[in-house]
Formats: C-alpha cells, sequence, structure tokens
C-alpha cells in the first residue's frame, strides 16, 4: 500500500504538487491520470525518494522508501525505461540491481523470461527498441518480486501484443493482492485496465474514485432513440413530461429515462423504434470534461506557420 498525506512540492514559485493526500490500496489496478504538466511524475519521484517533499509525508506499507532495506523486495517501479547503461547487456544491468538489493541471480532469468528478453538477454541496452527498452524496465521492477508495483507510461512503444501482455501483467499481479499504480495518457488503455482513478491537475487533487463512479459523475448519459414516426413519439414523450434533445441525424436523445420505460411507452402508443441505446461518455471524454480548467498546456487549431494578425515581433520574420 502507498499512503500519501499532505504532499507538496514547490520550485521556487512554482507549486509542482500541491497537498495531495490518496491511499494507493492492493487488491486493484489504480489508474493515476492528469493533463501535462499536472504533477504525475514529480508525486511519483517523490513516492521513490527521487525528489524531497517540500511538506507532507509518504509511506511504503508504513515506512518511508529512505527507510527500507532492499527496496526492490518492496516496491518495483518503471518511471524511465531510458535509465540504464547503454553498454551493458539486459542480463547484467539486471544482475547489478540484483546484487545490490539482496535478490539471488537466479532471479534475472526468471524476469527476463516473463517480460520476452530472454533469447536478447547479452545484448547491450543502447541496441534495444524503444519497446524493448520499455520491457527491460518492467522486468527491472518485478525483480524483486515486490508487493507494491508503479509504472509510468508502461505501454510506451509497445506493440498490440505488447500492449495486452502488460495490461494483462498488471490485471494480474493486483489478482494476487499487490498493489498496482500506474500512470498513463493512453485513455482507452487505461479504461480497461483500471479499476480504480487517481486524477491531479495542476498538482491538486481532483478525483480518487472507481472507475464506474468516475465515469458517471463527469460525462452524460443518455438514451438514444430512433424512429420513422419521431413526431408521434415527441408526442407521447411530451405526455410523460419528458423533454428529449434533439441528434444530428434525427435521433432523439433522452436523458433521465431508462430505455426499458422508453422502449414500454413506445410499445403502448404503436410507435416502431429503429433504435433504443443506452449511451454514456468514454473515459477520454469524462477525463477531458473535469480536467478542463486545470489544462497547462493549450494548442491552438489554425496555421501554425505565422502568428496572429499584427504580431511580427521579436522571434517572428515573415517568410523565415
Amino acid at each position: 500500500m502507498i499512503e500519501i498525506e499532505g504532499l507538496t512540492k514547490r520550485y521556487g514559485e512554482k507549486v509542482a504538487v500541491n497537498n495531495l493526500t490518496f491511499t494507493v490500496r492492493p487488491g486493484l489496478v489504480t489508474g493515476f491520470l492528469g493533463p501535462n504538466g499536472a504533477g504525475k511524475s514529480t508525486t511519483m519521484r517523490m513516492i521513490l525518494g527521487l525528489d524531497r517533499p517540500t511538506t507532507g509525508d509518504v509511506r511504503i506499507d508504513g515506512t518511508r522508501y529512505d527507510r527500507l532495506e532492499d527496496p526492490l523486495t518492496y516496491i518495483g517501479a518503471l518511471l524511465d525505461a531510458k535509465a540504464v547503461h547503454g553498454g551493458r547487456s539486459a542480463y547484467h544491468h539486471l544482475l547489478c540491481l540484483a546484487q545490490s538489493n539482496g535478490i539471488p541471480a537466479s532471479r534475472v532469468g526468471e524476469v527476463l523470461d516473463t517480460v520476452g528478453l530472454k533469447a536478447v538477454a547479452r545484448r547491450k541496452a543502447k541496441n534495444f527498441s524503444l519497446g524493448m527498452g520499455q520491457r527491460l524496465g518492467i522486468a527491472g521492477a518485478l525483480l524483486g518480486d515486490p508487493r507494491i508495483l508503479m509504472f509510468d507510461e508502461p505501454v510506451n512503444g509497445l506493440d498490440p501484443e505488447g500492449i495486452h501482455w502488460i495490461r494483462t501483467l498488471m490485471q494480474t499481479l493486483a489478482a494476487e493482492g499487490r498493489t498496482v499504480f500506474v500512470s498513463s495518457h493512453l485513455m482507452s488503455e487505461m479504461a480497461v485496465t483500471a479499476e480504480h482513478l487517481v486524477v491531479i491537475g495542476q498538482g491538486r487533487l481532483l478525483a480518487d474514485t472507481s472507475m464506474a463512479d468516475f465515469i458517471r459523475r463527469n460525462s452524460r448519459s443518455y438514451v438514444r432513440v430512433r424512429t420513422p414516426q419521431r413526431e408521434q413519439l415527441l408526442d407521447a414523450l411530451r405526455t410523460e413530461g419528458i423533454t428529449p434533445a434533439g441528434a444530428d441525424d434525427g435521433a432523439l436523445e433522452v436523458d433521465g429515462v431508462r430505455p426499458e420505460h422508453l422502449g414500454e411507452l413506445a410499445a403502448r402508443h404503436g410507435i416502431v423504434l429503429h433504435e433504443l441505446s443506452p449511451r454514456q461518455a468514454s473515459l477520454e471524454e469524462a477525463f477531458m470534461r473535469l480536467t478542463a480548467e486545470s489544462v497547462e498546456y493549450h494548442a491552438h487549431t489554425g496555421p501554425a506557420s505565422s502568428p496572429p494578425s499584427g504580431q511580427w515581433g521579436a522571434g517572428w520574420r515573415k517568410g523565415s
């Protein structure tokens, strides 16, 4: 279990993490979401003792990271897959980690096999592809057989088979009762991997809830109805005090009414339905809605080759 209480990190005037308090519990995959610059990486670095909090506290199974003996046996992490000595082979990179944490050398071969790198164990890390580097980083996280796993963008560079593999691995680890904490910008993948979400924006906690509750609270749910007898259906809905919204294709969107009730209502009035489907926003849509005011870096559509009219100045030259 990871316990974070009142965690704050300042860099001069900049507040990167602002009074965060939450707990990452064992037995489920917890997703860690936030826009770029929200403070996710800084938070993960403080969990591992790589950055010192300005105020607040982090506990790994009740103990501060810097007081853990052989920390890889408590918590394994992938924060930066490139943080590997390029001149070392995958085997020797992991062997160094094992020897420094009191882990048997036999464990190196086991994790190389788990991540699918056994055949290239003696190849130098500098010759690895991005996906192979990710697998090596995951092997390092698994090396101490820890009860807590933390991954930052674990699917980065992986092909579809690799993405399916890491998803299954994280869910299996959680099912074994381990704590799994994963940060990712790939919402479609997070939606099918995580059961719980911690969402931050501009360093502050925005949500700490289940995946289902997060989507329900931050999105619009409705029933889409399509019929060739649109006016008759509108009249029937009005008699029930229901005011639908119109879709661009002529369908109706009804909020706050169960699809079963709408189907029964149509049947009573002899109305043929071509579609009756409940709709709910995706994780991405719910995330965008919640974090809209917390996005630090905004891109803008339109021509990128020139500034707004009348804005030619330092750094801009026509024709450059």
